[in-house]
């Protein structure tokens, strides 16, 4: 598929790495798969970018000179909830529990087959892009946040709290079932046994964001040995 037969929906990527090889080899396999693709060598050149175009993905490198991708990233997240999948030649858990902590949505540890990444790239996107169930309740409250499935929105009163996709993936999914126990399998998503290791992290960020004190939550709390349920007002 060429640049000129890319649907007006296509998404826009941005890959952020210092490897020219690899920054070529993926904006010609991501174009071929139907995505519209800028690159960026440096966290500085991907800042300059952003300024002036909008995109649906970043798919963000750890280690490159100057700033970091953990840094970049970090940064990023104060203003901007665009989704991140973080690439690495590092496989420690540390690392990914590291970029979780951040507001990463996904992270593919190097080397990686192309195809992988395309497939995280499109379970990140359709994540974004689907709706709400039709059998869900418009919105649901909890102190003095209400979440709307509709808009897929959390707020603090009239304030928008900022969420990433993985972040709102889950909290939709406990709003759907307030009350109620939510494994952690079914938080997880699509990601396994690997990615239910990491849910608990994304859970401690979401508390951070709805608790007065996380060590002591109110609103979402652990369910033991099965996972966890939010309490929605009645």
């Amino acid at each position: 598929m060429s640049v000129a037969e890319l649907a007006d929906d296509a998404a826009h990527v941005l890959v952020v790495d210092d490897d020219r090889r690899l920054r070529d080899l993926l904006s010609a396999y991501l174009g071929k798969h139907g995505h519209r693709v800028t690159v960026a060598g440096s966290a500085a050149d991907a800042r300059g970018m952003m300024a002036s175009l909008a995109f649906d993905i970043i798919v963000l490198d750890v280690m490159m000179p100057g700033e970091s991708g953990f840094n970049f990233a970090e940064s990023l997240r104060r203003r901007s909830d665009v989704p991140i999948v973080m690439l690495t030649a590092q496989s420690e858990s540390a690392d990914r529990v590291r970029g979780l902590e951040i507001g990463v949505d996904d992270y593919l540890a190097k080397p990686f087959e192309p195809r992988e990444l395309l497939l995280r790239i499109g379970s990140v996107l359709r994540r974004i892009r689907a709706p709400a169930p039709k059998t869900e309740a418009g919105v649901v409250r909890f102190g003095p946040f209400a979440f709307s499935f509709e808009r897929v929105e959390l707020r603090n009163g009239a304030e928008l709290v900022r969420l990433t996709e993985r972040e709102r993936e889950i909290l939709r999914l406990l709003c759907a079932n307030a009350g109620a126990s939510v494994s952690r399998e079914a938080l997880s998503g699509a990601g396994g046994a690997a990615q239910e290791r990491t849910v608990d992290v994304q859970i401690n960020r979401l508390r951070r964001k709805i608790e007065i004190d996380p060590a002591n939550p109110v609103y979402l709390q652990t369910a033991r040995g099965s996972g966890y349920r939010l309490l929605a007002d009645g």
